[in-house]
């Protein structure tokens, strides 16, 4: 069996059946190196080299940690939760209880899609805006699957359709990994491919919202780590600060490329204009990342992982394999290339990772099997963007479980990517692949 298949199948399965996926990475990537030829000794320095690409962003999101603990203590998460809970109240109870799951479902699914396009800040706003109101949801009975779901549209859905922020950076990389495979596009043509591909997203969104996960949750109303350390109401100083630090953060992450540099500037400015005490740096930042802890290990796994399997060179023979079982058949062509693309993305968990990987393989193999240029684009971006949903190594899905797990109520694997995956990736192979034969 080919060693892609095997890593991500064993991780995948371990994953399932609930073991720690950090070990279940590390074990699927043992099983995909020994598969694919490489000796354990190869294998395990191919997955240890490949842990410092995700050092970076494992300390990115344990600083984003801090300052969203750093928040929490000014009171403004008191304020936020008093806040909604007076305009819910003004209406009738069955009334107040709609309207206040209408409006915590749009604030995050709107805060999602600006984290991709508008305010490129990718996820940095969940550990922030999640946590304060955990205990709302609890009384609201709100199902944390629906929230999931929820957030990783907004995560997955604007950078794939939409060329701003990093939608643009996206459609960059397939413009520009698409020339280097031998067929130059015109990158306006990126979202005319991506349209119907986006619209199974869409799909999958609404099943979650009006039919999955629609009923009431039962969950235990306890503290979260952030409610217990939280003193103090918010004053008016402490608003106009905590503003001024999330602009400083926002300002520091645009200006320099890096989160690490945007949760700094905004905890700098929360202990130089008085809103937290410089005595409670380390309670801050300790707080901070324990709470981010479990996305970083998964993010530098992930990384050796995607290391091992590029390191077996099996994803074209994967590919190769499957499309001469289909040779001169377009239509079984395209979907086989769609499913190497979601394993592939699964195992790696970043489809921007993805596409240099795949599109050296497909863009020849669709030319030869005849397909337009606007078929080859939705064959590529679709490809790269199946998995990022309900993959346990991505942004998409590790963001939203930082956040709903505060109080341990919420399981990664069965209450974000089981879920995430079902309505995203289903939907989004069915209509991508109606959008490849439609353009081709």
């Amino acid at each position: 069996m080919n060693a892609v298949v095997v890593a991500v199948l064993v991780m995948l399965i371990l994953s399932l059946l609930r073991v720690n996926v950090v070990f279940a990475l590390l074990i699927g990537a043992l099983a995909g190196g020994l598969s694919g030829g490489l000796s354990f000794t190869d294998t395990v320095t191919a997955f240890t080299d490949g842990l410092g690409e995700g050092a970076t962003i494992a300390l990115s999101y344990a600083m984003l940690g801090g300052f969203a603990v750093a928040i929490s203590r000014t009171g403004i998460p008191e304020l936020l939760v008093s806040s909604v809970l007076k305009l819910v109240n003004k209406e009738g109870e069955a009334t107040r209880e709609t309207l206040a799951k209408a409006l915590i479902i749009f604030a995050l699914l709107i805060m999602a899609i600006f984290s991709q396009n508008l305010i490129p800040i990718h996820i940095a706003f969940i550990p922030l805006l999640l946590p304060p109101i955990l205990h709302i949801m609890n009384e609201l009975r709100i199902d944390r699957r629906l929230i999931a779901s929820v957030l990783t549209f907004g995560l997955v859905a604007p950078y794939a359709l939409l060329p701003y922020g990093f939608g643009l950076i996206f459609h960059g990389i397939i413009a520009t990994q698409m020339k280097l495979a031998g067929l130059p596009i015109d990158m306006a043509d990126v979202p005319k491919a991506m349209l119907i591909p986006v619209l199974g997203l869409l799909a999958g969104l609404v099943i979650a919202v009006f039919i999955s996960y629609r009923r009431p949750r039962e969950y235990h109303i306890a503290p979260t780590n952030i409610e217990e350390t939280q003193k103090k109401t918010a004053s008016k100083k402490d608003i106009v600060v905590t503003i001024l630090a999330l602009l400083a953060a926002l300002y520091g992450q645009i200006q320099t490329d890096s989160m690490i540099m945007g949760a700094l500037a905004g905890i700098v400015v929360l202990y130089l204009l008085g809103a937290m005490k410089w005595r409670e740096a380390d309670d801050v930042l300790n707080a901070g990342m324990r709470m981010m802890a479990f996305i970083g290990f998964v993010i530098i796994a992930g990384n050796g992982f995607a290391a091992v399997i590029q390191a077996t060179g099996a994803i074209e023979p994967l590919v190769a394999s499957m499309s001469e079982v289909f040779a001169g058949n377009k239509g079984m062509a395209a979907f086989v290339m769609l499913v190497a693309g979601l394993m592939v993305t699964m195992g790696i968990g970043s489809s921007f990772a993805t596409i240099p990987i795949i599109a050296a393989i497909f863009v020849p193999m669709s030319v030869e099997f005849g397909f337009s240029t606007l078929a080859i684009i939705a064959l590529v971006g679709t490809s790269s963007v199946l998995g990022d949903a309900g993959s346990p190594a991505s942004d998409s899905t590790l963001g939203p479980t930082a956040g709903l797990n505060i109080d341990g109520q919420h399981n990664h694997i069965w209450d974000t990517c089981v879920p995430t995956f079902i309505h995203y990736n289903i939907p989004m192979l069915v209509f991508g692949w109606v959008a490849v034969m439609w353009l081709a």
